[in-house]
């Protein structure tokens, strides 16, 4: 029996086919093979076409099926991961209104944080567990306010996975963990926030009935079964954002457990059993996977904007030819702390743990006779390890204190470099697994289906391929002069 995971990313789709009673993955495709364009039509807005999505999704799955390393009528179930916060409208006939407005845009800090004030802070965090900052919510009101014709049409809200489960099977649906990221649950009362609807003034039947993530959300339609090859009336078992599908593939579903993730955007995940927020809402709460009106499960997010983007810019820099693995080959070459150049890799929009602000990239002390590209590029990951460590030193305030961070062995955990400066800045140990989040969002759908009997046993062959302890503290003095330079343009600006 096997099971198809779909990731819907920022710079591309991700398909892996799972075979169930292994657990291992049989074949992975990606869609397009070089990354998607991010719309920008104005400073620090970022767009994407959903149908974009459904196009590499299809391309993704035709793909696997042209391996011929398995039967496409064998697969059971399908489970969806995807880009958290983006904005999706849809029309009654299901008819795409505008682009996506996706995570990492800007346009809605200022409409979030008058709702912030407006609701009360205190109440909005106790039952929000957020600032509406600039989440779905905040983006919705910015159409309202900025698009109303478009409004005016539309017929249900959505998340990305949402639209790509409606495009398989006809249905919407949506979920606790779902509404929480989007900050329009209300985890007191455990419903839609009766405060969000009524000061951005939305009607609740914009929003889709609300489904555990672990639920048929829908079955394949029979003309989408023909055209994928697969058989017909295959459900979609299981959807959820992408950071919380990453923690739920290296099985951290438990409190105190904490995941990782450096793609184009970098997190750190950790699993609580209260409703814990932080007052600046610098890291976010929303629902884990497994969260029940019963059985508290939240999700304590750190994310930074520009981890990936920021390696992929410094790659450009490079040429056209260069390659990721060229460019950390390079880096192994220069000495820890990059012979003084340093950069704040923040290009990528409002960073929510600098509070919403939007202070761009910067590389310093650049020194024209001693510094190469090779340079560049081991000083922008050692930037991107500090910033996950200054994150982390805000989720330790709010009572995180992990012991171990789990972490897929993919995107910039490939990086000796960067992997040896995240474990040393933080001085936590990693474990790297063998993961990526379609074939987390397969375990998912296998979870969801009913094909697993339990959880626990999704994962019993998982082991981690490598475990990376902190060496000295050496890199302390780094990180210090790097948060130095941080403090000192959040003073400036």
């Amino acid at each position: 029996m096997l099971l198809l995971g779909i990731d819907i990313g920022t710079s591309s789709v991700k398909v892996s086919i799972l075979d169930a009673a292994t657990q291992t993955t049989i074949t992975s495709a990606q869609f397009p093979e070089e990354e998607a364009e991010i719309i920008s039509l104005q400073p620090g807005w970022a767009e994407q076409s959903p149908e974009i999505w459904w196009e590499h999704t299809q391309q993704a799955i035709l793909t696997c099926n042209k391996s011929g390393k398995y039967k496409p009528e064998d697969i059971a179930a399908i489970g969806i991961a995807y880009q958290m916060h983006g904005l999706v409208l849809v029309d009654q006939n299901q008819k795409v209104l505008r682009n996506g407005i996706i995570w990492c845009d800007s346009r809605a800090v200022e409409i979030g944080n008058e709702a912030f004030k407006a609701i009360g802070e205190e109440k909005s965090l106790s039952h929000l567990l957020n600032s509406p900052g600039n989440f779905t919510a905040s983006k919705l009101a910015w159409v309202k306010a900025n698009e109303p014709q478009i409004y005016a049409q539309i017929d249900k809200v959505m998340l990305p996975g949402d639209f790509i489960a409606m495009k398989l099977t006809g249905e919407i649906t949506t979920s606790v963990s779902a509404l929480s990221e989007g900050i329009f649950y209300d985890f007191i009362n455990q419903n839609l926030s009766k405060d969000v609807l009524g000061y951005f003034g939305f009607d609740t039947n914009l929003f889709p009935k609300t489904q555990p993530v672990f639920s048929t959300h829908g079955e394949v339609k029979p003309e989408i079964s023909q055209k994928l090859g697969l058989k017909n009336s295959i459900p979609v078992s299981y959807k959820a954002g992408d950071q919380p599908n990453n923690a739920l593939s290296l099985n951290v579903l438990k409190p105190g457990e904490v995941a990782a993730t450096a793609g184009t955007s970098g997190v750190i995940y950790g699993v609580s059993d209260q409703l814990v927020y932080d007052r600046g809402s610098r890291v976010n709460t929303f629902a884990h996977v497994n969260y029940t009106d019963e059985e508290t499960r939240t999700g304590v997010l750190l994310c930074i904007n520009g981890t990936g983007s920021m390696n992929r810019w410094a790659k450009n820099l490079a040429g056209k030819n260069s390659t990721y693995r060229q460019m950390n080959n390079e880096a192994e070459k220069i000495p820890a702390g990059s012979e003084g150049l340093l950069v704040l890799p923040f290009g990528n929009g409002a960073e929510r743990m600098l509070n919403n602000r939007q202070i761009g990239g910067q590389i310093v002390g650049i020194d024209v006779n001693r510094h190469t590209p090779a340079h560049i590029f081991r000083a922008v990951q050692e930037g991107i390890a500090c910033a996950f460590r200054y994150g982390l030193d805000i989720m330790r305030e709010n009572g995180m204190n992990p012991t171990v961070i789990r972490a897929g062995k993919a995107n910039l955990f490939l990086s000796t470099v960067f992997t040896d400066a995240f474990v040393n800045a933080t001085n936590v140990p990693v474990e790297l697994y063998q993961n990526d989040g379609s074939a987390g969002a397969a375990l998912g759908a296998g979870i969801g289906a009913g094909i697993f009997t339990s959880v626990k046993e999704a994962f019993v062959n998982m082991k981690p391929v490598q475990i990376i302890e902190p060496k000295s503290n050496q890199f302390e003095t780094i990180y210090q002069q790097w948060k130095t330079l941080l403090q000192k343009q959040l003073t400036s600006t």
